[in-house]
């Protein structure tokens, strides 16, 4: 245990956020197509695969529709590894990320297989895809949250930017994918990847909409890793299948086993907040003056350290996103959007979006780096959410 945890530590302390540009291939696109009950499609130039049914169901669909056309995303762990020159750290990934991915619940697990069978990839790359994200340290992402009031909309909204290094590719990778699980609560859309199980950005059928930021620092004291703890996308994950509101998300959150630092920005039809996440501890940051800030640090007197290190400009990002929002009485879609091009990474920023908790809209720009100053494409999830 302890060699893994070492070699968690290292790589977490070694994967920056600035790669080298590695290569650039033709622009990917995902193919139309339908299995099943399942299709995907195109809609407003945005690629969306709606899946149905039991775990096996929904995971068939998505390797044949998504991961099998798009496998070279699959790889992506083995070429951040070789671009850092890490690619040594695979096997110590692998034994830390195995027990983990054990220890998620067996509805995931039935899917990921489903998922990486259909699509003919190995086990060890449905392992590092949905471990990955929890034993590094590579995301740099910025939320803004304006309530209600504060929204030209009359709704709450939340925007985010995804910074991720996109390796000359990944940025082509983007997907929406609507789930109706067969028995869970909610239905639910997530923005992300195929082949990977968990959710980084998403809204369900009840207007709940979180996005997650990774957290560097903590206050001396509070534990940083749990290597027991389910993988912090599918906690997320679980949110959007069982909650409707913030205060259901916060106390289902409060109740799981978290594996390591997190800021998890959330809205719903009547509010916005940010949970601030430590293996013991989910700490709520309620917005002021109705807005709301979130980079990658903490805030809460709770869990802030001091001092607070400004990793990857971090704390540059929070005051600019802060003068941002005191521009305008009232903010848009459009100045969310503004606001996080103002800080986005530009060899780095794979997705923004903007969701709308009211009215189950989602504004996402995705295909371009950075995707901040590309064009907001509406995609209307009500219809999709409420499909039988």
């Amino acid at each position: 245990m302890g060699f893994r945890i070492l070699a968690v530590a290292v790589c977490a302390a070694l994967l920056g956020p600035a790669p080298r540009v590695a290569w650039a291939d033709p622009p990917f696109r995902y193919p139309e197509g339908q299995c099943g009950p399942a299709r995907l499609r195109y809609v407003n130039g945005v690629p969306v695969l709606a899946v149905e049914g039991t775990p096996e169901e929904i995971g068939r669909a998505i390797g044949r529709l998504a991961l099998g056309p798009g496998r070279r995303i699959a790889a992506y762990p083995d070429d951040l590894l070789s671009e850092y020159g890490l690619s040594w750290l695979r096997r110590p990934l692998l034994l830390a990320g195995e027990p983990m991915l054990r220890r998620c619940p067996q509805d995931y697990r039935a899917e990921l297989e489903a998922t990486y069978a259909a699509a003919d990839l190995d086990h060890e790359l449905a392992v590092l895809n949905n471990t990955f994200f929890d034993l590094k340290k590579t995301v740099l992402c910025s939320g803004l949250l304006v309530t209600g009031e504060r929204s030209t909309t009359g709704g709450p909204l939340l925007g985010r930017n995804l910074d991720y290094p996109p390796l000359g590719y990944a940025h082509d990778y983007s997907l929406v994918t609507v789930y109706r699980p067969r028995d869970a609560r909610h239905a639910f859309a997530l923005v992300g990847f195929p082949g990977t199980v968990g959710c980084l950005s998403g809204m369900n059928d009840a207007g709940l909409a979180v996005a997650v930021m990774e957290v560097y620092q903590a206050r001396v004291g509070e534990r940083l890793f749990d290597l027991r703890g389910t993988p912090f996308a599918m906690c997320f994950r679980r949110l959007l299948e069982e909650c409707g509101s913030i205060e259901e998300a916060r106390s289902q959150l409060a109740v799981m086993n978290r594996t390591g630092l997190n800021n998890l920005t959330v809205a719903d039809r009547d509010g916005v907040a940010v949970f601030e996440i430590t293996p013991d501890r989910v700490v709520v940051r309620r917005p002021r003056r109705g807005a709301l800030v979130c980079t990658n640090h903490f805030c809460t007197e709770a869990l802030r350290p001091a001092p607070t290190v400004n990793l990857f400009e971090t704390l540059d990002h929070y005051a600019a996103l802060r003068r941002a929002k005191r521009q305008r009485d009232r903010l848009g879609p459009e100045d969310l959007q503004a606001a996080l091009h103002a800080v986005c990474d530009p060899k780095m920023t794979l997705q923004t979006m903007v969701f709308e908790p009211r009215t189950l809209r989602l504004r996402l720009a995705v295909g371009t780096v950075p995707a901040s100053g590309g064009e907001m494409k509406v995609v209307d999830l009500g219809p999709l959410l409420r499909a039988p």
